[in-house]
């Protein structure tokens, strides 16, 4: 029963994920760097500690009485992951929400489920499998062959978006994805999959801000909650400094205020936007207390973004037009993600 209401957790923090960037398209008259930041203030500063509120009592004592180096290591990997978090933005912007969700989630699905075996190597707990332990069992090994499987259905992915490219004249592209650029999408979307799964990482590090509000009294099914606060003020840093950056750049800085725009109607879409960017994680974490940090977890929480994001990537006919081959082979590029997918949960099980 735990597992079942585990996956059922990851499901719903799956779907918020896959479906976070739909209101962003509402926003009119803003630039990209204007409605992310205000999106990433719901995100990263305002909602966390408010479900840490409603959830964690007295959560800003743990976190001040928490030793500096577990904070540190934690917000390091919220920076790591805040370019991840970032560059995902751009990779959705270029590729559109089937293809970019497909390759920058393919690669977090492999990264993240590598990096807490990574980690335990370094810094060995009990009951926690290492990278060593996995390469000398079966299920470990399972687990590995899953990763390549998920490379595999990356690149027939990238694949299907050469072919994509290839075929539709540049009416056509803008028309599914209004900038789609495949060579510009697939490096940022690369680099956006390997760093996104360093939140992984970033649980894993702040588990002792976890493990404090449990021992306090807390509900272990929103534990991680107090950790969120940690690890999301270093995704903050790198979207705040970025995006300001692009503000001065493009003179954008006018967007807040400009008066010929729908200022209300934009912030409520950006931050509607961004507190369903939160609530994956929220879910993530309930799931997480079922299912535990492991690979299952992670694996189960991709796999739901990666369908719901293909469903509204067919909604909004981001792949009309195609010929019958080229829309197969990205199909089976979904599919062989997903079958990586489940040989990574039965290797975790195992």
């Amino acid at each position: 029963m735990q597992a079942i209401l585990g996956i059922i957790y990851h499901t719903i923090g799956g779907g918020f994920s896959g479906s976070f960037y739909m209101p962003f398209n509402k926003v009119r008259g803003w630039s990209w760097e204007s409605y992310w930041i205000v999106g990433g203030l719901f995100s990263w500063l305002l909602v966390p500690p408010l479900a840490a509120y409603l959830t964690i009592p007295d959560f800003p004592s743990i976190i001040a009485s928490a030793d500096f180096s577990i904070k540190s290591i934690t917000f390091l990997m919220g920076l790591l992951w805040g370019i991840g978090g970032l560059t995902y933005g751009l990779g959705v912007r270029y590729l559109g929400m089937s293809l970019g969700n497909s390759v920058v989630l393919g690669f977090s699905s492999a990264f993240g489920a590598l990096v807490p075996p990574i980690y335990y190597n370094f810094n060995p707990v009990e009951g926690k499998a290492s990278f060593t332990d996995m390469l000398g069992t079966s299920g470990g090994q399972l687990v590995l062959l899953g990763v390549l499987v998920c490379l595999v259905g990356i690149a027939i992915s990238g694949r299907a978006g050469m072919m994509k490219e290839g075929e539709l004249s540049e009416e056509d592209k803008k028309a599914s994805v209004k900038e789609f650029s495949l060579i510009k999408g697939l490096v940022i979307a690369v680099i956006s999959g390997i760093l996104s799964a360093f939140f992984n990482y970033g649980i894993e590090a702040g588990k002792p801000l976890a493990d404090q509000a449990v021992e306090q009294g807390s509900n272990p099914l929103f534990q991680n909650n107090v950790t969120y606060v940690v690890l999301l003020w270093g995704g903050l840093t790198t979207n705040l400094l970025w995006c300001m950056y692009l503000n001065a750049k493009n003179r954008t800085f006018g967007d807040y205020t400009n008066t010929h725009t729908p200022i209300a109607s934009n912030i409520m879409f950006a931050g509607i936007a961004g507190t369903m960017w939160f609530l994956q994680f929220f879910f993530y974490g309930m799931g997480e207390s079922k299912l535990g940090n492991g690979a299952s977890s992670w694996i189960t929480h991709m796999a739901t973004i990666i369908l719901t994001a293909n469903i509204w990537g067919l909604y909004l006919k981001e792949w009309s037009g195609v010929s019958p081959r080229t829309f197969r082979t990205f199909v089976a590029g979904i599919v062989v993600i997903l079958v990586s997918i489940v040989l990574v949960g039965i290797g975790n099980a195992l």
